[in-house]
């Protein structure tokens, strides 16, 4: 009997959580644009990819999905409309609030909100979706929860925009769960027309009084930042879930924001305080701790999971 060589399906995880751990690096090149200017070129361009990927390559998937909708019960169809509503418009904040906070706070206070969502997610998955948590898995959140306050009483403003970004990301993989029978490639292409629609419209307001010129730098690094660090690591990413656990990639995903440290202290000389730096080593503490016995976390579901895109596959 022949067993499947699971090598390149780590490879890939890795590779994609790597790559995201490098997004601050684009990011900060479009430093002088506006957020909000970033953030609709990004979903713009990202749609555009993956609505041309669909048409060409995955139109089964597209036509099987469309098919189970309408084949659904009334109720079910709703719930599908819904959670792909409250999907986009939950990655559209989250993208938006990520950007913000690389350019214009640092780049230590993303990283903190991508170490607390995995926990957050597992406390929402407890409250909304009845999971079941270990006492090892309580123990962590209580540690990632005094992490919160240490942080808290430092920087407040950073706090809440790490929070602001870790609730996003844990709402929406929770919304994605909930569509789990859906094909997650189709689920996030109708999340970006859904963002795509929400921005739109607000251009000239997410561009606010900015008067930098759209430059060829500009959509070189928008471009850069869809393909290679938005489409590129979401088909990775599925790949290695074809076959690791849901709780092999969840620990893999701690290559990003890990990274993201060494490059914002390495690479953008970013400084830090002792009181950060004990609320980081606690909340790294709580993620080992909530990892004990991964044997149980299949029948659990306790909330390392990445999405369809991202997850569902991780998104940034």
């Amino acid at each position: 009997m022949e067993t499947t060589n699971t090598k390149p399906y780590y490879a890939a995880g890795i590779a994609a959580f790597v790559i995201w751990g490098f997004i601050p690096f684009p990011l900060k090149a479009l430093a002088d644009y506006p957020s909000g200017q970033i953030l609709f070129f990004r979903v713009t361009l990202s749609m555009l990819f993956l609505v041309l990927i669909t048409v060409l390559f995955r139109r089964k998937y597209l036509l099987q999905t469309l098919a189970q909708v309408k084949a659904s019960k009334p109720r079910e169809a709703r719930r599908f409309l819904l959670f792909t509503f409250l999907g986009g418009s939950l990655l559209t904040i989250n993208w938006l609030t990520f950007i913000y906070v690389i350019n214009h706070i640092n780049i230590q206070t993303g990283s903190f909100s991508y170490l607390l969502c995995p926990i957050l997610t597992a406390v929402l998955g407890f409250a909304l979706l009845k999971e079941v948590l270990r006492p090892n898995q309580w123990l962590a959140i209580g540690l990632s929860a005094l992490s919160c306050v240490l942080i808290g009483t430092g920087e407040l403003t950073s706090l809440l925009f790490s929070l602001l970004i870790a609730l996003s990301y844990a709402f929406y993989l929770i919304t994605q769960r909930i569509l789990k029978v859906y094909d997650k490639i189709v689920l996030l292409t109708l999340q970006l027309l859904l963002s795509f629609v929400f921005i739109a419209p607000f251009y000239e307001q997410f561009k606010g009084s900015s008067d930098v010129a759209l430059d060829g730098h500009f959509f070189l690094m928008t471009g850069i930042l869809s393909a290679l660090f938005t489409v590129l690591p979401l088909f990775l990413n599925l790949y290695a879930l074809k076959e690791l656990t849901s709780g092999t990639i969840g620990i893999l995903m701690y290559i990003n924001p890990i990274l993201n440290f060494v490059v914002a202290f390495v690479y953008f000389n970013e400084e830090t305080t002792a009181v950060k730096v004990a609320a980081y080593v606690l909340i790294f503490i709580s993620v080992i701790i909530y990892n004990i016995n991964l044997k149980g976390r299949k029948k659990t579901g306790a909330g390392l999971v990445i999405p369809p895109v991202g997850t569902t596959a991780v998104v940034k």
